[in-house]
């Protein structure tokens, strides 16, 4: 297969391969990792009212629990990918589950609603530790591209599932207590635990002193540029803490620039930030992202706020959807190993791009199963795309350099999601109405996606060998 990451080719390094047994306890570690964090990452959403009663506490509040988990997440995923790279992805991942496991106990003990947003910060900051480090795991634990790309698919799996999921099962924990929805993470990350302590020792890639300036830099730009998108939405782009927001995220993103061209060892080379299939795959994850995460915010507010559904009842909305993400993520490793990995990646796009369309031009007056019916295009067409984009990508990486291409590549999907929560949250919030904001946001998502769809004809085919 070619491995090729730029002009001229750079050759995978040799991966020791596992036992069939550590590798299988790997790739379940890493998919209940991946299940875990994405569920937060949308559970919360339906339960917002509950914990507004539970605090009595404001929506700014309210908005910063969901907030700051993106944004911490958004923030730390390069460096993690640096570090999974430096102190080996089983290490790396056993500190981010425990974090996360630690920060999901917190929050369903938080006294207050100051604490659990704290709580939230610490748990986004654990969760983008998981992401490389198990995206490493896997590739270490299969060596085997045809292997690989079906195990890719089981991990995208465990993350599709978990991010449809996440509504309904925020529906249904809130009947018991909103506090269950974080509880409910501590089963699952110590069970990730249990498989881990089961797999083979990672190894490691030194590469000379620490690039803490880079690292520091990264998570400054992206910090500034997801706070400055949320407070966008609060008190408009022309205030002055917006703007000296996105100030600071341009700066830090130069510096950041600067620090990994003049480096003998940088966090993330600049040969791999310019590389086609880095750039296409970042920018086709961000795409993604607008599309998948912005929709289940909108709808969210949609089916409680203008069709009156309960919390439980919009959570089930989105369990159709959720059914055949599950169903069609696994068929990505078949679309891929037949046809190779651009074709899922284009099909994929395609079917988003008519699911937000569809939904934008959907009559007030229609049933709300119509609805749901096409929320499943949007769904199903991210569970497609996701797993052969990450597959084709680490296909033409370099393997001591996989924690740190996964690191980008997540980063990228990361911030289209918080922007596109920022952005659309304005847009529904604004003087137009619910209504026209929402039909709005949801043609700019179908905008980017048809955009990176096209863009998409661009990557180098994987091989099927």
């Amino acid at each position: 297969m070619s491995t090729s990451l730029t002009s001229p080719a750079v050759t995978i390094g040799p991966v020791t391969p596992q036992r069939p047994a550590s590798a299988g306890w790997a790739l379940g570690a890493a998919l209940l990792g991946f299940f875990v964090i994405t569920l937060d990452a949308q559970i919360v959403n339906v339960a917002l009212p509950a914990i507004r009663d539970g605090f009595d506490g404001g929506m700014t509040a309210l908005q910063w629990v969901v907030d700051g988990y993106t944004l911490m997440f958004a923030a730390f995923l390069l460096s993690a990918g640096s570090l999974t790279d430096r102190l080996g992805a089983r290490r790396t991942f056993g500190i981010g589950m425990a974090l996360f496991v630690a920060a999901s106990a917190a929050c369903g003990l938080a006294p207050n609603l100051g604490m659990l947003v704290v709580s939230r910060l610490v748990q986004g900051a654990g969760a983008a530790v998981i992401v490389p480090s198990s995206l490493t795991l896997i590739r270490e634990a299969f060596p085997d591209a045809r292997r690989r790309v079906k195990a890719i698919s089981i991990w995208a799996l465990g993350g599709s599932v978990g991010a449809a999921a996440g509504p309904v099962a925020g529906g249904l924990l809130s009947l018991l207590t909103w506090r269950m929805i974080f509880f409910v993470n501590l089963p699952v990350g110590l069970a990730a635990l249990f498989l881990l302590a089961r797999t083979a020792r990672s190894p490691r890639h030194s590469q000379g002193s620490y690039d803490w300036a880079g690292q520091i830099a990264a998570v400054v730009a992206l910090g500034a540029l997801t706070y400055g998108a949320i407070e966008t939405g609060a008190v408009g782009f022309t205030a002055g803490r917006v703007l000296a927001s996105f100030t600071v995220a341009v700066i830090a993103a130069v510096v950041f620039v600067t620090v990994q061209a003049r480096r003998e060892h940088p966090m993330v080379p600049l040969t791999l930030l310019r590389s086609r299939t880095m750039a296409l795959t970042a920018g086709i994850g961000f795409a993604l992202n607008v599309g998948f995460y912005g929709m289940i915010f909108l709808l969210s507010l949609y089916l409680q706020q203008t069709r009156g559904l309960s919390a439980l009842a919009t959570g089930l909305a989105f369990l159709p959807m959720a059914a055949l993400t599950a169903f069609v993520s696994p068929s990505a490793a078949w679309f891929t190993a037949r046809f190779g990995a651009r074709m899922p990646v284009v099909t994929g796009q395609v079917a988003m791009v008519l699911g937000l369309v569809l939904l934008a031009f959907v009559p007030a007056s229609a049933p709300t199963w119509l609805f749901v019916a096409l929320m499943v295009p949007v769904g199903a067409g991210g569970g497609l795309a996701v797993p052969a984009l990450t597959s084709l990508l680490l296909d033409h990486v370099p393997a001591q350099r996989a924690g740190t291409a996964s690191g980008v590549l997540n980063t990228s999907r990361q911030v289209g999601g918080a922007l596109a929560v920022a952005v659309f949250g304005a847009m529904v919030a604004g003087r137009s109405g619910f209504l026209p904001g929402m039909d709005a946001s949801l043609l700019i998502a179908a905008a980017a996606v048809l955009i990176t769809t096209v863009a998409s004809f661009l990557l180098k085919p994987a091989s099927r060998s």
